[in-house]
């Protein structure tokens, strides 16, 4: 019997543009799951360096990665810190 090989799948590895970045961010925030959206944060932010994002939002590496872990629950404030140190914006949409 012929074994399978499987590898670890990371998305952080997959998000090389702000177009997939935004796409990617999109999706998680049309899923309405705090957990998914904090997790989609947390591979953008391995994405483009973690130790550079602490710096730029004043917050600890490690504390980074524990707020956006699936299993973190961020404050809005680091939430906010993290996506204007992305150079992206959040903006509200009526629902359809």
């Amino acid at each position: 019997m012929k074994k399978e090989k499987i590898t670890k799948w990371d998305a952080a590895e997959h998000l090389k543009t702000k177009a997939d970045i935004i796409a990617y961010l999109e999706a998680a925030l049309e899923e309405n799951d705090p957990a998914l959206v904090a997790a989609a944060l947390g591979d953008i932010a391995r994405a483009k360096g973690m130790t550079r994002l602490a710096k730029q939002t004043g917050l600890g590496r490690e504390s980074l990665y524990k707020a956006l872990s699936p299993s973190g629950n961020p404050e809005l404030a680091t939430i906010l810190k993290v996506v204007n140190a992305l150079g992206l914006k959040l903006h509200a949409l009526p629902l359809r």
